[in-house]
C-alpha cells in the first residue's frame, strides 16, 4: 500500500492541511473534513481550552483519525520554539512538531539558523521535527542528517499564492533527500499541488489557498484529489520530455487499399 510514513505513523492522505486564516472554525471544521487529511497542523496559540471561541484543539480532536502537528509560528528564535513545542506536545499529546521560526514579519521567510538550532534539539529529545524551510539543499541535508521526520521546503512565500516559484530548488533536495520532502507554503491552486506530487514531493501542506478561497471546504476537496492525482502520475512515470515533435502513429500508410 502506498503511504506517507513520517517515524513510525503512516497516513493515507498525503495532504496536510493548515488551521489558520478561515473565517471561523465551523467552516475551518468542514474544510478538514472535506480534505480527507490525517495530519492537520495548527498553532501552540489556537490551543486555548479555557476560551472555546479560540480554540482549535478541542474541535479538531473530535474529528476521528486526524493527528495533530502543532506548530511554532510566532517563534522569532530556536529557544523560544523548542519552549513552544514542550508546551505544545504536553496539550495535544502529539509527538509531531512542525518547527516554523519567522523573525520578520515583513517577509515571513524563515530563519535557516534557527530552525536548525531547534530541529536539532527536538529531533534529539524525540519529537518528530517536520522544519518548515526556505528551498534550501544544503540546509535541508543537514537537518535530515541531524534526525529530522522530514523537511517542508517553501514553494513560495506564505500566503502570496506565488506557486512554485522554487522548483529548480525542489527538484535538487528531492533527488538528495532521504526522507520526505512536503513542499508547505505558497502555493494557490490544486494545479500546483499536483505538479509539486508529480515532482516526487511526498505530500503538500496547504492553508491559505484553501482558507481564502470562495468555497473552502470545496477547494479543499479540489487539493485532496489534485495530490492523489499527482502522487499517483508520479508513481506511474511521467513519459521523457522530447525537444522535437514525435509520432504517435506511422506516418506512412503500410497496408493496401
Amino acid at each position: 500500500m502506498d503511504v506517507l510514513k513520517l517515524g513510525s505513523y503512516t497516513f493515507s492522505s498525503r495532504l496536510i492541511l493548515g488551521t489558520g486564516k478561515f473565517s471561523n472554525s465551523r467552516v475551518m471544521l468542514e474544510a478538514v473534513r472535506a480534505s480527507g487529511a490525517q495530519l492537520v497542523t495548527v498553532a501552540l496559540r489556537r490551543f486555548n481550552r479555557q476560551q472555546a471561541e479560540d480554540d482549535l484543539f478541542g474541535p479538531l480532536s473530535s474529528i476521528e483519525g486526524i493527528t495533530l502537528m502543532p506548530n511554532t509560528s510566532g517563534a522569532s528564535t530556536a529557544a523560544e520554539a523548542v519552549r513552544a513545542a514542550h508546551i505544545a506536545r504536553e496539550l495535544s499529546g502529539s509527538p509531531f512538531i512542525k518547527v516554523e521560526i519567522h523573525p520578520n514579519p515583513q517577509h515571513l521567510m524563515p530563519d535557516p539558523i534557527e530552525t536548525f538550532e531547534a530541529a536539532r534539539i527536538l529531533a534529539k529529545e524525540g519529537f518528530l521535527v517536520m522544519p518548515y524551510i526556505a528551498a534550501d539543499p544544503v540546509l535541508a541535508k543537514r537537518l535530515e542528517e541531524v534526525g529530522c521526520a522530514s523537511v517542508m521546503p517553501l514553494g513560495s512565500a506564505i500566503g502570496s499564492g506565488q506557486g512554485l516559484a522554487t522548483s529548480e530548488m525542489l527538484n535538487i533536495i528531492i533527488r538528495e533527500s532521504t526522507i520526505p520532502v512536503i513542499v508547505d507554503a505558497g502555493l494557490r491552486s490544486p494545479s500546483e499541488a499536483a505538479h509539486a506530487m508529480e515532482m516526487g514531493c511526498e505530500a503538500v501542506l496547504v492553508n491559505s489557498a484553501v482558507a481564502a478561497a470562495g468555497n473552502p471546504p470545496v477547494m479543499a476537496e479540489a487539493f485532496a484529489e489534485a495530490v492523489a492525482a499527482g502522487r499517483k502520475a508520479f508513481m506511474a512515470g511521467l513519459m521523457e520530455k522530447s525537444g522535437s515533435a514525435v509520432a504517435t502513429s506511422p506516418l506512412t500508410f503500410l497496408g493496401t487499399y
